[in-house]
């Protein structure tokens, strides 16, 4: 049987992955709902296909309780903000490289074969160069970035010595509805709270990334899981261009119910320390497979930010 047991599947990746893996099979959702919502999972578990498991990753002997019987793992659970490791330096080293061991080990002791790794371009570190799946010349510099990193290291040295077969991947920054976090959700937020008045956006503007839109995200994990064969696999998901967060900051301005509030950058060249002002992803290796994704990075944030707009504003 095509059972798939998601963790983080009541979050914002994990809970549009559910959506497509109850058309073709059973799904076990584990979350914690400490960032996801039950709301974002309703129509899967109504439609009977769906069960959720409240309980935490870091509960190894209920996780392994529950993973047994199931046949792919898809791990989407982590710290969903890097900047929250500023202030909790211990955070992802408990929801990233210890949340991953568990899942490992978990996989492990229940034999379930098969893993899907949910990554980061952070792991590429502060370079502006578009990097491949082989570049790892620079190391992350935020502790997000560290723990992604540890997780892969983990998830390699198990697929070797445990013959569990995993594909990791890389992502750029996905956006779309159901967001929990991000630049033009946190925008939404401010001016939300300023009555349109002020929209600080940290940075001078010109730090831009490749974003990617959701369902573009869920697309290529899926399309990977059908095509490649190898027992593991590094894939980048993310389009091949990239978006400022002055256009992001300008387009959530635009389409919120404040058009005429001021936009005020506290200057400097990142946001925050562990910011990476200039990422690109090369996402060769999957259009090798036969996948591209169908957004480009200014299609996938703008139609995000309309998306993101109607959930935060509704009356």
């Amino acid at each position: 049987m095509n059972r798939s047991f998601v963790i983080g599947g009541a979050g914002f990746i994990g809970s549009h992955l559910v959506d497509r893996l109850v058309q073709s099979g059973s799904v076990t959702i584990y979350d914690n709902l400490s960032i996801g919502k039950s709301e974002f999972i309703q129509s899967a578990l109504d439609s009977g296909k769906a069960s959720l498991i409240e309980a935490d990753v870091l509960d190894l002997e209920t996780l392994l309780r529950a993973m047994k019987g199931h046949q792919r793992v898809y791990h989407l659970a982590a710290n969903p903000e890097a900047r929250w490791g500023l202030e909790n330096p211990r955070l992802d080293l408990e929801q990233g490289t210890i949340a991953t061991w568990n899942v490992l080990e978990a996989m492990r002791r229940s034999k379930v074969p098969e893993l899907v790794f949910a990554s980061s371009g952070t792991v590429y570190g502060d370079t502006s160069n578009v990097c491949s799946e082989g570049d790892l010349g620079e190391l992350p510099i935020s502790l997000y970035g560290a723990s992604k990193l540890a997780g892969e290291a983990l998830v390699a040295a198990f697929v070797e010595c445990f013959g569990i077969r995993a594909w990791i991947f890389r992502f750029g920054n996905v956006v779309g509805p159901r967001g929990t976090h991000g630049a033009a959700l946190d925008f939404f937020k401010k001016l939300r709270a300023t009555r349109g008045v002020e929209l600080e956006v940290l940075g001078d503007g010109s730090q831009a990334k490749p974003y990617v839109h959701v369902t573009d995200c869920v697309d290529g994990i899926l399309f990977v899981t059908e095509h490649a064969d190898a027992t593991l696999g590094v894939f980048n998901i993310a389009p091949s261009d990239s978006t400022s967060v002055r256009h992001i900051a300008e387009q959530c301005v635009r389409v919120s119910p404040f058009p005429n509030a001021s936009v005020r950058y506290t200057g400097g060249d990142r946001g925050w320390p562990g910011d990476v002002p200039q990422s690109r992803l090369d996402g060769s290796r999957l259009a090798q497979l036969g996948w591209r994704p169908k957004n480009t990075s200014q299609q996938a944030i703008d139609r995000a930010i309309e998306e993101l707009a109607r959930e935060v504003f509704a009356p």
